[in-house]
């Protein structure tokens, strides 16, 4: 539990947190967030932290900060603490990781930041976990205090070598994390060059297309016609097919919730409308 002051603060007073990875957003979401708290307040103050040029670092509570600020509220409750950077970083991401909607990109710089941070404080990472059972690494450590595997924290982190008009399509669920991996690993220009032709040409790479065109790539031998010529290869599962972008449903399903997952509950939804239909028919017949 992180201890500080309590105080009140002005808004005027407090800046975010340099290179804060999670999106801040006039969205649905904000704007459940000012109802709540115009009806019942703030239920935890945000963690600041003094700034050497004058002012406070928000630590933990932008969105918070940004509902005080439309709500026109001039102060807000806040915990001072003492922290160095590295421990302030850590704070920070350990503070939103656990929100219920995050973005594949917004976990990618925040593992990043914290995994630098870790290696900065110089923390020896031979130490052995009582929990685990085992000697860790700094990756582990990280995997240790969260919900996903070692393996997975490394994917993200994978993703902010990739360019932001590809990682804004994995966002939006246009590109699967493990491809999107594979797209990471290849140089920035050939990376412009594949989301020009994904852009173009309505595609999105699959991962063995990735996994090809990153060998391609390894062999010195990936142009544009090589990638112009996976890319337009037909997928199985292209067929027939109808385009729904995850910004166009976005609203109606958590941000975290998986493409997979949402595809299952539109097939439900379908599902039960048909039904609906087969019902409302012999109603029908019946008369």
């Amino acid at each position: 539990m992180i201890k500080g002051t309590d105080r009140n603060i002005p808004l005027s007073e407090l800046h975010p947190f340099k290179d804060h990875p999670y999106k801040v957003e006039d969205n649905m979401e904000m704007d459940a967030l000012c109802e709540s708290i115009s009806k019942s307040g703030l239920l935890s103050p945000i963690i600041v932290r003094p700034r050497d040029e004058g002012g406070y670092e928000i630590i933990s509570g932008h969105r918070r900060f940004r509902a005080y600020q439309r709500l026109g509220m001039t102060e807000i409750p806040s915990t001072v603490c003492e922290m160095t950077d590295e421990e302030a970083i850590v704070a920070m991401v350990d503070a939103n990781l656990h929100r219920d909607h995050i973005l594949p990109s917004e976990k990618a710089f925040a593992y990043k930041m914290k995994l630098d941070a870790i290696k900065r404080q110089g923390e020896r990472t031979d130490l052995t976990s009582a929990q685990l059972g085992q000697r860790l690494t700094s990756v582990e450590k990280i995997a240790a205090e969260s919900d996903e595997s070692k393996t997975q924290i490394q994917r993200y982190i994978s993703l902010t070598r990739l360019i932001p008009e590809l990682l804004q399509m994995v966002d939006e669920g246009k590109i699967a994390l493990t491809p999107a991996v594979e797209l990471s690993k290849l140089h920035h220009l050939t990376q412009k060059l594949i989301y020009e032709i994904c852009d173009m040409d309505d595609l999105t790479p699959s991962y063995s297309q990735a996994v090809r065109m990153r060998k391609l790539a390894d062999e010195g031998a990936l142009g544009e016609d090589a990638i112009r010529e996976i890319m337009s290869e037909e997928k199985a599962n292209q067929r027939e097919r109808i385009v729904i972008y995850m910004n166009d449903i976005r609203q109606y399903y958590p941000r975290n919730m998986l493409p997979k997952d949402i595809v299952a509950d539109i097939k439900n939804l379908l599902h039960k409308r048909r039904l609906e239909q087969m019902r409302r028919k012999e109603n029908r017949d019946a008369r």
